[in-house]
């Protein structure tokens, strides 16, 4: 199971946000290179980026910021205003890991198969969930869509990664919807990745023992509990293994 700390960005910092709500911020460091280069000293491979701005405006907005972390040698995965070909092929071309697909993928299921012939494992599919709904444009609106139903189509187009976030435990710092995340999880065939409500360091052992059920448990994202020391990197990193 791989845990992936996450870093969003928002006009340059490294902020986190309360349920996805633009007017719920709170900065934790000015610089989020410095941030990413904290999770590598911890021992992370991996790093969850998400441009917010991008993400509200529709196309990224802090893709230079972008760049100085993949720079550190950090694979990331990043979402946040990636919503035509181009842009998925500029990030890649900054040595991004793994994009994930967001609001597109809830518009239109030729763009993500066009992706997933195009690049593979390189493309993921956000799926962000109010009540079991879809929801969109950096939470703002959500859609008549349910997130299974949306699950089972990305499957089925070959999509390789699918990340289920549970927005209404996000940021709360409540624990994680494990009903929905299991739900998620026995819908698909293909790897998921939890995020959303992690607090502590007991969520992550029953997101460990989920796994021995559900094997296609690919990991968890782990953001405000970082943030506010609830948990600690190194030690979720090697529970994880």
């Amino acid at each position: 199971m791989t845990i992936y700390p996450a870093i969003d960005i928002k006009g340059g910092r490294c902020v986190r946000l309360t349920q996805g709500r633009a007017d719920q911020e709170t900065v934790y460091a000015e610089n989020p290179v410095d941030v990413a280069v904290a999770f590598k000293a911890a021992g992370s491979m991996w790093v969850h980026v998400v441009d917010l701005d991008g993400a509200f405006a529709g196309e990224p907005r802090n893709l230079d910021v972008v760049a100085r972390i993949t720079a550190l040698g950090l694979r990331v995965q990043l979402g946040g205003g990636l919503r035509t070909r181009a842009t998925v092929e500029r990030v890649l071309g900054l040595g991004v890991a793994r994009v994930v697909i967001g609001t597109r993928a809830a518009e239109s299921e030729p763009f993500v198969s066009e992706l997933v012939a195009a690049f593979g494992e390189k493309i993921a599919v956000g799926i962000d969930a109010k009540n079991g709904q879809v929801a969109v444009k950096g939470w703002v609106d959500t859609t008549a869509t349910g997130a299974l139903a949306l699950a089972h189509r990305m499957d089925a187009l070959g999509v390789a990664t699918l990340i289920h976030t549970d927005v209404g435990t996000d940021g709360m710092l409540t624990g994680p919807n494990f009903a929905a995340q299991e739900a998620m999880l026995a819908a698909v065939r293909c790897r998921v990745i939890a995020s959303g409500g992690v607090s502590v360091r007991e969520d992550a052992v029953k997101f460990s023992e989920i796994k021995k059920r559900c094997p296609n448990l690919d990991g968890v994202i782990v953001g405000k509990a970082l943030y506010e020391k609830r948990v600690e990197l190194g030690d979720l990193l090697r529970l994880a293994e």
